[in-house]
């Protein structure tokens, strides 16, 4: 039971490790946000719409991370539970020998695959909980929804007290923008 202790304090570094990986994506999304403000003050639309991109993917890699980060806590609850009965079964034992290096490579497919494996090992012992539906798939899309990115280029745009619809051709600065920027320094 030693060797699944130390299973279980990995268990819970990786939590904790894919919470952190969810706060640096927020941090990221901020910083994100904060650009797409300095782009709609220059008036360069494109470049907002890239930074506004960006934010809704970070803020879709936060929220993947920080429910992966749950899945394992729930997961490590489970070890702790069937550890105190002594229900670690042979086929578990199994599983928990691939764990440390998926653990440690922080993919989150990789982990996705090891919970599926844990969580059917779990439904043998009876622990399975209703909460825990594989919902990374539907997640993780590689595209960011146009409507959700318009509707941040607006928040910021409010946010910093200008106008969307004062839209300017590329490569050029007109007197508005300017005096805006201007007026925010």
């Amino acid at each position: 039971l030693t060797c699944t202790a130390e299973h279980l304090f990995n268990l819970k570094f990786a939590a904790k490790e894919l919470n952190r990986n969810s706060k640096k994506c927020d941090k990221e999304e901020k910083a994100e946000k904060a650009k797409i403000k300095k782009a709609i003050q220059k008036g360069n639309m494109e470049v907002a719409r890239i930074h506004a991109e960006n934010a809704i993917r970070q803020k879709n890699q936060a929220i993947n991370f920080l429910r992966m980060s749950a899945r394992v806590d729930a997961v490590a609850a489970r070890v702790q539970t069937a550890v105190t009965m002594g229900k670690v079964t042979k086929s578990m034992a199994g599983v928990v020998k691939s764990m440390d290096a998926t653990l440690k490579s922080m993919n989150l497919e990789k982990i996705s695959a090891l919970m599926d494996k844990f969580e059917h090992q779990f439904e043998t012992l009876d622990v399975q909980t209703q909460q825990m539906e594989d919902t990374m798939s539907n997640t993780t899309t590689l595209t960011t929804p146009q409507n959700q990115v318009d509707m941040l280029l607006q928040e910021m745009a409010d946010e910093a007290g200008l106008d969307l619809n004062m839209e300017l051709p590329q490569g050029q600065t007109g007197s508005v923008g300017t005096s805006v920027a201007s007026a925010e320094q």
